[in-house]
Formats: C-alpha cells, sequence, structure tokens
C-alpha cells in the first residue's frame, strides 16, 4: 500500500505567463503557492489480474491501453508498469475544475505513487517535468506549467519559464510575519460551481500562438505584476500586494469573455465593499474560488456567506508531493 499526496495551489502573481505559447517567445515568470488541501493518490497491489482504477467512476480493465482516464492510462505507460495486480484510486479535498491546480496535483502525485511503487528515487523538478511531459505534450493540453511545478515543490515559489522549456524555481524571499500576515488574511471563498480551465485556456493559447497584440501586450503586463508582487511580498508591504491583486484581475478579465460573469463581478464588488483590500478569481477564471485579501476578516466573512459563498481556510504547505505512507 502506497499513500501519496500533492498539495493544490493558490497564484500570487504572473499567473497565466506559464503557458508555453507565450514563454517559448517571451519567457514567463510567476509566484505560486501550495495550501493544506490535497490531491490523494492510494496504490494497492492486489491478487486479482486486472486493474482497477477508481476516481468519480470506476474501471476494471486487463490491459493499459483500455484505460479511460487518460492522465493515468500515460502515466503507468511512461514509467512501464504493468497493469495486472494493481489498484489505484484518488480522492481530493477540494473538487476539480475550481482552479486551484488539482489536475496538475493528482498527475504529480500518482507519477510520484509510480516511482514510488518502482522504488525510484525522483527530484521535484525531474516530477514536475514528467507530469507536464505528460499533461502538455502527451495529451496536448493547452495549459501551464505552475500546477505541476507548485505541487512538486510546495513553499511560496518563484518560477520562470524559459523559452527552451527549461524552468528556473526559487524560494520567495518573505520574511516570517510577513508569511504569517499572508497566510492569516487570504481568504477563499468557493463560488459554488466548478469549470473546465482547458476551455478558457484555449483561447488564451491560440491567440498566443498568433501572436494577437492585445493577448501578447496582456501576458506582458501580467507579468510585470507578477515581478511586482515579488518586490511588495520581499518587502513586507502586503497593502501593495493586495491592490496589485486588484490591478491583476481586471486586466486577467480581458483575455477572455468566460473569464468572469454577472455573478463573480457582483461578489466581487460586495467583497471590495466590505473590507477585501484584494481580490481575484483563482486558476483560469469562470468559476471556481475568489480569492481576497483582507484585515477586517470577520465583516467579509459575514458578508460573504450571507451572499451564499462556502469559504475554505487554508495554511500554506512547504513539503510539497510527498510519501505518507507506505507498507
Amino acid at each position: 500500500m502506497i499513500i501519496v499526496r500533492s498539495p493544490l495551489r493558490i497564484s500570487l502573481g504572473g499567473g497565466g505567463t506559464d503557458l508555453p505559447s507565450y514563454y517559448r517567445d517571451h519567457s514567463g515568470f510567476l509566484i505560486a503557492a501550495a495550501i493544506d488541501k490535497y490531491v490523494y493518490i492510494t496504490l494497492h497491489q492486489t491478487f486479482v489480474q486486472e486493474l482497477i482504477i477508481k476516481y468519480s467512476k470506476m474501471e476494471r480493465v486487463e490491459h493499459i491501453d483500455q484505460v479511460e482516464h487518460p492522465i493515468i492510462r500515460e502515466a503507468l505507460r511512461h514509467l512501464n508498469v504493468s497493469a495486472p495486480h494493481l489498484e489505484i484510486t484518488s480522492m481530493a479535498d477540494i473538487p476539480a475544475g475550481t482552479g486551484l491546480g488539482s489536475s496538475g496535483s493528482f498527475t504529480t502525485g500518482l507519477l510520484k505513487a509510480l516511482h514510488t511503487l518502482k522504488k525510484n528515487l525522483i527530484h521535484p523538478k525531474e516530477l514536475a517535468e514528467e507530469a507536464c511531459h505528460i499533461e502538455l505534450n502527451l495529451l496536448k493540453e493547452p495549459i501551464g506549467k505552475q500546477d505541476q511545478y507548485i505541487a512538486a515543490y510546495g513553499g511560496l515559489t518563484c518560477f520562470k519559464f524559459l523559452p527552451d522549456h527549461q524552468v528556473e524555481a526559487w524560494p520567495l524571499k518573505i520574511d516570517q510575519e510577513t508569511l504569517f500576515n499572508l497566510e492569516d488574511n487570504l481568504l477563499l471563498f468557493f463560488t459554488g460551481y466548478s469549470r473546465s480551465a482547458s476551455d478558457i485556456l484555449r483561447e488564451q493559447d491560440q491567440k498566443s500562438k498568433t501572436h494577437d497584440q492585445d493577448m501578447i501586450a496582456n501576458l506582458h503586463f501580467i507579468k510585470e505584476l507578477g515581478f511586482q508582487s515579488k518586490d511588495a511580498l520581499e518587502k513586507a508591504d502586503l497593502h501593495t500586494f493586495a491592490e496589485l491583486m486588484n490591478v491583476h484581475w481586471e486586466h486577467k478579465k480581458k483575455r477572455s469573455g468566460q473569464m468572469s460573469n454577472t455573478k463573480i463581478d457582483a461578489w466581487y464588488n460586495l467583497a471590495r465593499q466590505y473590507g477585501a483590500l484584494g481580490g481575484k478569481m483563482i486558476g483560469a477564471g469562470g468559476g471556481g474560488f475568489l480569492m481576497f485579501y483582507a484585515e477586517d476578516k470577520i465583516k467579509l466573512r459575514h458578508v460573504m456567506r450571507e451572499a451564499g459563498l462556502h469559504e475554505v481556510r487554508f495554511r500554506f504547505d512547504f513539503l510539497g508531493t510527498q510519501v505518507i505512507a507506505q507498507s
């Protein structure tokens, strides 16, 4: 029995510049933070000569080629794992499609579990690269690389995405008091519905590939906001960081008509009226989680609850994808 947990994430600045269609020509930069909400992967070797897979549905097959779940199928192929006598189960603290990077966390967690099964040691960088290879190269998903990398590394981490597809990673240089204040004052509220990130990111991806000037200019600006957010956090200037969240959200909405809607705009404006110094939609947009920075949290929590949103409290995770049980 092997149990692996892989953290979900929030973006703190520069999100969207991690897509190959952008960074191949311009380099990308962002800050991401792993949180203590997880995707769990369990592997169990059985006496039954078949592959049993349990997620939102259940599969029982005899050969890898029969597996319907694309990430599981390609991960098994990638590591040359023989299918029979194996049960794979996945669970998550947060539903998929809510903007917290669950697909990347799932892929890194599954690969970590399979490497553990094969008695392989693997560095977080290599783990993230393999996860990106499966999702971006093999499955051709129009997504970025931040989810896989922050899940593998954990912590509050800066990532630079280079034109040659290499990724540089280093920890955000934030003092402990600022870290605790940031952790205490960031609030996540679930909007009540999910969406497919691929559908929204596909529009950005296609426009970047055709060198759409408005899209490229938007992503240039978002990248600069990422650097400004890094400076603000490292200088312990959380008010500036909060204001940059607002600027980020206003420009992010311009990338696609699917980013927001009248409900999201109303909730965002309500939060700003009741104590939120900064805020934005996490992930690709269109649903999932709204994140706000607020020092007067009681008032904000009350009004968001009255508006029908559910708060998910969290702390940062500094361990990344790891094996939590093995027998």
